[in-house]
């Protein structure tokens, strides 16, 4: 998964502007303890971070 792909998902599952606002503000154990937009940063892969935000919305299988 590229970072392009993560932010299109998150995007379809929350709404444009506010996918951005909740990857800056939701800090999730996860993800050792941080944001989506921290742990980008940080090198974590992407495709661990969507499961993390999968997870976190309790989204269904469908989105996964």
């Amino acid at each position: 998964m590229r970072e392009g792909e993560l932010w299109a998902r998150m995007e379809s599952a929350l709404g444009a502007s506010y996918a951005h606002a909740w990857a800056e503000l939701v800090v999730m154990a996860d993800l050792g303890g941080r944001t989506v937009v921290e742990a980008i940063g940080a090198g974590v892969d992407f495709k661990r971070i969507w499961r993390a935000v999968w997870a976190q919305l309790e989204l269904s299988e469908t989105h996964r």
